[in-house]
């Protein structure tokens, strides 16, 4: 029997990239599919900006001390957040999710970037053309993938395992928000 969850799982962020571009189409459809994103009150708080030159991805990977594989993703969705909401960063978090399922399901890599600190996500908003209160603190790196690199990552691997992240409510009557 199939997992209907298993394709869920398998997202992973990919880093490398081949030079092959992401066809109009298919990022349009990722757009357009990020769009219907659920968000609070409906405020859809986010507006996309997609960077495909390569002079302009060389200064965004230097934007954040893991954005280097912007360099060399074809296209970059940067992500601009309407900062006047409490709730925006929530909302972002779940657009950006969308944008790389989205990614996946056409065959596509994908790996979420954070601009920091806030002297570099000012810069990167400016570079993506807004003002407040709007503000760009991620971009997602598109592209098709490319075989990873062997030796050993920098970044850690594998997934802790659910009873090191789940706890069951203890019943107290008591106990108020």
């Amino acid at each position: 029997m199939s997992d209907p969850l298993r394709e869920l799982r398998s997202l992973r962020a990919t880093r490398w990239f081949t030079d092959a571009d992401v066809a109009d189409e298919d990022l349009r459809r990722i757009l357009d599919t990020a769009r219907w994103t659920g968000s609070a009150r409906n405020r859809q708080p986010w507006r996309f900006h997609t960077v495909r030159n390569a002079a302009t991805r060389e200064e965004l990977s230097a934007c954040g001390a893991y954005a280097l594989h912007v360099r060399t993703a074809p296209v970059v969705v940067l992500l601009a957040l309407d900062r006047s909401g409490a709730d925006a960063e929530f909302d972002g978090g779940r657009v950006a999710q969308t944008v790389m399922l989205a990614a996946q399901r056409l065959g596509l890599g994908s790996c979420p970037v954070t601009f920091f600190p806030a002297d570099n996500a000012g810069r990167v908003t400016a570079l993506a053309g807004f003002a407040p209160p709007w503000e760009v603190r991620t971009g997602i790196a598109l592209g098709h993938p490319a075989p990873t690199p062997s030796g050993t990552s920098a970044i850690r691997t594998g997934r802790l395992p659910l009873t090191s992240l789940w706890t069951r409510d203890v019943t107290d009557p008591g106990r108020r928000c």
